[in-house]
């Protein structure tokens, strides 16, 4: 079994339903065992959970975009990750990232980039979306994949006026489902 885990942190629940698309792609593949674990709001895991990430073949860094980067709680969390960079905790495993924001754009490039420096730094391999961009010719539609256009990680689109309920829309959740399904094939044709 090759073992996954999904460190996120959710402000209001967008990010957290994108991670539990995620979960369910990853889920769905043969050999893949998958964790969920939740940044609180003050950026701090439990004990039990930084073993998970320890122990884990992939780990798949998520969170908001608000105000041009990643939210501050995860900033905190990757900060505290400079215990396990010391010792080298993570290098060569797989990582991949995600981000939500209320805007198409939303500067979520800026938060795709700081997960693949964190991961760069404690020496692991990234995992891109690996998709086409949909919705950017005259015959796409918003219920294409990947209708935001991102390469380096899934980039989700929430209205910021509706709840995780609502938001984002059905295309971005099978986008997630699909980068899921990816990252654990990969994780468990390498790991397995």
């Amino acid at each position: 079994m090759a073992s996954i885990a999904i460190v996120f942190h959710s402000g209001y629940g967008h990010t957290a339903a994108v991670a539990e698309s995620v979960r369910a792609g990853a889920a769905a593949v043969p050999g893949a065992t998958v964790s969920l674990i939740r940044i609180q709001n003050d950026g701090t895991i439990t004990d039990a959970e930084w073993a998970t990430l320890d122990t884990a073949d992939a780990i798949v860094f998520g969170a908001p975009t608000y105000m041009g980067s990643a939210s501050g709680p995860f900033k905190t969390f990757a900060d505290a990750t400079s215990k396990v960079w010391m010792r080298g905790g993570w290098k060569d495993k797989f990582a991949a990232g995600f981000t939500n924001s209320g805007s198409w754009a939303g500067d979520k490039q800026v938060t795709l980039i700081q997960m693949v420096t964190l991961a760069a730094q404690h020496g692991m391999l990234w995992i891109p979306l690996g998709m086409m961009p949909g919705f950017n010719s005259s015959k796409g539609s918003p219920a294409d994949l990947n209708r935001t256009g991102h390469f380096l990680g899934l980039g989700t689109q929430a209205n910021a006026d509706e709840g995780a309920d609502v938001t984002p829309p059905a295309s971005d959740h099978e986008t997630a489902k699909a980068f899921g399904r990816r990252i654990a094939e990969i994780t468990v044709k390498h790991r397995g």
